[in-house]
């Protein structure tokens, strides 16, 4: 490949090299930071369920021929981040990038990273500064551990142009598309938890079996920093948008809902479901992967989770053929209620990459960010290489084969050429090119319905539809304040917080898991731990943050 040469006087510069090769064409680094020619490791810290590249991975191959870059990584699953995470607090050093997902910001409050707005305004990266200038307010932290700045560039929900797409990431009670189309594809607006668990009762009477092993009704995730999973229902069932542990009414005014009427109604239907043999009784002791690794099986019917969470399950079903046992999502609601499971995609500013404090080449870090936010990388990072995996029609808009998308679906295939768990972690150009193209094929309307299998698109037809986002609410405008479940919060906050995730995960697989005749006797000793802990402290720094949003962003 032809390269130009840029000149470096030894005396500027004595450690690199005489001439800095810059390779020709749009991937490469035009500053002459990251070059072939000067080669660097840059170790990357990854919280993700996404696999770890294969060895041969050709975009992996790419980075080192256009850029110079080798990435180490240390890809961690979400069971185990907490014990990561004070371990490298504890040792003080750190991988040059560090992708959190922390929401406590534990990494952040404990030094582990550093402020970059003084580094953006440079103007050595100009992609980041684009991308941060309209939301530095939201993107910064503002509270009193470390000095109020920029330290995490989000990884998802920053969004370029029109928004599209055609997959449910967010919330949902969701359901095994074979209990729908065995049940003649039934009507699912007006949903209720009745109606949603007899459609999965009637079902597993049918078939005790799926593919030889026992049919699982009902699953509950309750595996630590995963306990939303078995948490967070009764707001959504009482109409209330994902605002974590509180409802937040029209006024701004948060308060908790573990105690109250709303929750105390879902867990009676749960023990009830419990006792009817639909709730798995493993579900109180599964890790995240095991977890996972039972929806991937195909024998769990339905399940409360976001979107997100369970995609690696969904990739591999999909990967073996096995699209009805793929899930679609429900939003059961009590009566009176108007669901709001789907809300407009709200940027997670806890959760991205940071450069940390101990790298010694903060500088290359964080320009190998602002490359991969360029379009070009953008666009091999998410479609990957024109004329291998994806064509470009006449019209500029980027199409693929029926081999191209097959190759998509295989796990496979995208360990060689995708660079998933990196991809999780960078801040993204979402929405649209400046070409018109969506960001990633399943944002492009017209490909997305062509990326269904034949299943798909006849369970599609069924209902009418044409995307997995049909099946859900049309978000309304998000509040301003909007989500409060990643408002920073003080120490005292958070371990208050801590003690109410503490009194869930110790009473409600009681109150789940026991006989109906105690449940009343086993919700009362939970609200009994609840009143002893000092919830207010947590309310009021919720509330707090509420206020601040609504009066700075």
């Amino acid at each position: 490949m032809s390269a130009g040469l840029v000149g470096c006087s030894a005396d500027d510069a004595p450690d690199e090299p005489q001439d800095v090769v810059i390779p020709e064409g749009d991937l490469a680094d035009q500053s002459g930071t990251l070059t072939p020619s000067n080669p660097t490791t840059i170790t990357t810290w990854i919280t993700s369920a996404s696999q770890v590249p294969a060895n041969d991975n050709k975009i992996t191959a790419l980075l080192e021929e256009q850029l110079g870059v080798t990435l180490k990584y240390e890809i961690v699953t979400p069971d185990n981040v907490d014990q990561k995470i004070g371990v490298m607090l504890a040792g003080g050093e750190f991988p040059d990038l560090v992708g959190t997902t922390d929401l406590k910001m534990r990494l952040l409050e404990g030094g582990a990273l550093l402020p970059l707005d003084d580094m953006l305004e440079t103007g050595d990266y100009p992609n980041l500064a684009t991308h941060v200038e309209d939301d530095i307010n939201k993107m910064s932290y503002s509270g009193t551990e470390v000095d109020p700045g920029l330290y995490i560039i989000p990884n998802y929900n920053r969004f370029y142009g029109e928004i599209t797409g055609g997959t449910y990431y967010g919330p949902a009670f969701w359901i095994q598309k074979r209990v729908l189309e065995d049940a003649g594809y039934p009507e699912l607006e007006n949903m209720t938890l009745e109606r949603y668990f007899e459609l999965i009762e009637n079902f597993k009477a049918e078939n005790p079996e799926t593919e030889g092993i026992p049919t699982v009704g009902f699953e509950l995730l309750a595996s630590t920093g995963r306990e939303w999973g078995m948490t967070n229902p009764p707001a959504l069932l009482s109409g209330s948008p994902n605002n974590g542990g509180v409802i937040v009414d029209e006024d701004g005014n948060a308060e908790i809902y573990a105690d109250k009427d709303i929750a105390r109604d879902f867990y009676e239907v749960l023990n009830e479901q419990y006792d009817a043999g639909l709730v798995d009784p493993e579900s109180f002791t599964l890790t995240f992967d095991q977890y996972t690794a039972k929806l991937a099986a195909g024998n769990v019917l339905g399940m409360h989770d976001q979107g997100w969470n369970f995609q690696t399950a969904s990739d591999s079903l999909r990967s073996a053929g096995k699209d009805e046992y793929t899930y679609v999502p429900l939003m059961p609601v009590y009566d009176g209620v108007e669901p709001w499971y789907a809300d407009r995609d709200v940027m997670n500013t806890n959760q991205g990459f940071g450069v940390s404090a101990s790298s010694e080449q903060p500088e290359k870090a964080l320009k190998f960010l602002d490359i991969m936010l360029s379009e070009p990388w953008q666009k091999v990072l998410s479609w990957g290489i024109e004329g291998e995996d994806y064509e470009v029609g006449d019209d500029g808009m980027f199409v693929r084969t029926e081999e191209q998308r097959a190759n998509a679906r295989d796990l496979t295939w995208r360990a060689s050429n995708r660079l998933e768990a990196l991809l999780d972690m960078l801040p993204k150009h979402q929405g649209q090119f400046s070409d018109g193209n969506a960001f990633s094929p399943d944002d492009q309307p017209t490909e997305f319905f062509e990326t269904l299998t034949d299943y798909d698109r006849g369970f599609m037809e069924q209902y009418d539809k044409k995307t997995w986002r049909e099946f859900v609410n049309a978000p309304p405008e998000n509040p301003k304040y909007y989500p409060a479940w990643n408002i920073a919060l003080s120490d005292d906050a958070n371990q208050v917080n801590q003690q109410l995730t503490d009194a869930n995960v110790q009473h409600l697989p009681k109150i789940i898991a026991g006989d109906p005749a105690e449940f009343d006797a086993n919700w009362e000793a939970y609200v009994g731990a609840i009143g002893n802990i000092d919830v207010q402290v947590y309310e009021d720094a919720i509330n707090a943050g509420i206020q601040e949003r609504l009066s700075n962003w």
